[in-house]
């Protein structure tokens, strides 16, 4: 396939594709190759007054859209966005540095959960509450709470906008979308999918620039009913603590830290190809990696020494390489963490298995890494690495992995491998996260819910229960006279 060429990419608001006022843009950076590609158009507060405007006069129009109508526009942007699946797959991979074979299902997956919004809208349900007065009618009724602003990361810059876009349009509310600058082009072409669908103008908008002024402009501004955010904890609990001074409802899809426990029991080939396929997906770049390895001590040497011999097979390149299986990663600071977080955990006397460096000079390529025996004071086993680093470290007993697994304050998700009824009640009961897998890689359906628990947020970006914080549910009762 000869790749499309990479676009600038531009501000919508109000249905319209445009510059910012003042002509100002960011250089896009392929990751791979460390040269920029193109410019993506930098929003000022001109631009985010005309969307703010256009998002509150568009929520009328389309909070009184009938359900029906606004999922048959969802379901004509997934068919478009099925469409041009090669493309922005291209571009994906180009601006964000993952294999393009993982690009592709990024792609088919926002298409999915596009669909499923669109059929769940139609399930956004009141109710009729037996009165104690007979001449009195009680109804809950639930509406769509207002305009909502998003504000999504760059390690999956298309299905981490369509899980907020799909709640927000299923229940009837605008959105303005602050997108990742690094990776503006595949969000840019969703957005584009559902103008072409025919989604009144207004509804969607898009906006790319300094996130800290953006933030800070959109989110106390009276328009913004709704604020959902994913990313760091760090930048969450500061989202969080601004939308609260100004009562705003909010979800918060936040940081992790995810054990991967093995019991002795556990059938080893199985949780080694988890292990593999979970930790080095999209270069380990992802919010519920499983990143902290908890393996009873009868099988962590025979666990570690074949996890590292799998990682150093993988092989690594540019994500439009045929072969490719690990791409660059994000940007040069992500290189710098990963050798941090490996110097720091052999100082502390951890066993470098596999790995440990960087490749060539140019791009952002790091080698799979695999340490065993990996002490608790180590950083890695303390602060989330977000890249392809494994840290093994051996237990004796299932109730000393749990400790360990709930000691720290993120509860995103959590793996586990056992053949025992018993290890797996324990596990279920015990082990601290918004979202459990056990036995099994994470499957992150739209149907179920994407949440976490602790300093891994609040708030569902799966599942019915993803439709709850777009919406108010209210009480009226009606006397007969």
């Amino acid at each position: 396939m000869t790749t499309p060429i990479y676009p600038n990419t531009q501000l919508h608001i109000d249905g319209v594709w445009q510059d910012a006022r003042d002509g100002r843009t960011l250089d896009v950076v392929n990751p791979a190759t460390g040269v920029a590609i193109a410019t993506v158009a930098h929003a000022g507060i001109p631009e985010l007054d005309r969307a703010l405007s256009a998002a509150h006069r568009a929520f009328g129009v389309w909070r009184d859209t009938p359900a029906y109508e606004r999922s048959a526009i969802m379901r004509r942007a997934a068919a478009l966005l099925r469409e041009r699946s090669e493309r922005i797959a291209a571009w994906l991979t180009e601006e964000q540095g993952k294999p393009l074979g993982e690009a592709k299902t990024e792609v088919s997956l926002a298409a999915g959960l596009i669909e499923w919004f669109a059929e769940e809208g139609f399930r956004v349900y009141g109710r009729i509450v037996p009165s104690r007065n007979l001449e009195a009618q009680q109804l809950v009724v639930r509406d769509p709470v207002g305009p909502v602003a998003a504000f999504t990361p760059w390690n999956f810059p298309i299905n981490q906008v369509v899980r907020k876009m799909g709640a927000a349009l299923a229940t009837g509310c605008s959105i303005i979308v602050k997108a990742p600058e690094e990776t503006p082009a595949a969000p840019a072409e969703l957005v584009r999918a559902f103008v072409d669908a025919g989604i009144p103008p207004g509804v969607i908008g898009l906006v790319y620039g300094n996130p800290a002024e953006i933030s800070n402009y959109l989110i106390p501004h009276p328009i913004i009913r709704k604020v959902t955010f994913t990313g760091s904890t760090a930048v969450g609990k500061e989202l969080a603590s601004l939308a609260g001074r100004h009562m705003k409802r909010v979800t918060m899809e936040l940081g992790g830290h995810a054990p991967f426990i093995v019991a002795e029991d556990a059938d080893l080939e199985r949780a080694l190809d988890a292990a593999l396929a979970g930790k080095f997906r999209n270069a380990g770049q992802v919010c519920i990696s499983p990143t902290r390895f908890l393996v009873q001590r009868d099988v962590a040497a025979e666990f570690g020494r074949e996890f590292g011999r799998r990682a150093s097979k993988l092989q690594i390149g540019d994500g439009l390489a045929d072969g490719t299986q690990i791409g660059a990663l994000a940007n040069p600071r992500r290189i710098a963490a990963m050798d941090g977080f490996t110097r720091d955990a052999i100082e502390c006397g951890a066993t470098l298995v596999a790995g440990g460096e960087r490749v060539g000079t140019t791009g952002n390529f790091w080698k799979p890494t695999v340490l065993a025996d990996v002490p608790r004071e180590a950083r890695v086993f303390n602060d989330e690495p977000f890249g392809p680093i494994a840290a093994i470290q051996p237990f004796d007993t299932l109730e000393d992995a749990i400790v360990e697994a709930n000691r720290l304050p993120y509860g995103l998700s959590g793996y586990a491998f056992t053949q025992s009824l018993r290890n797996t009640r324990l596990l279920t009961r015990g082990v601290e996260v918004g979202m459990l897998w056990i036995n099994q890689t994470a499957a992150t359906w739209p149907e179920l819910p994407f949440s976490g628990v602790k300093d891994s947020g609040y708030g569902s970006e799966g599942g019915p229960e993803a439709m709850d914080a777009y919406l108010n549910s209210r009480t009226v009762s009606v006397l007969q006279v």
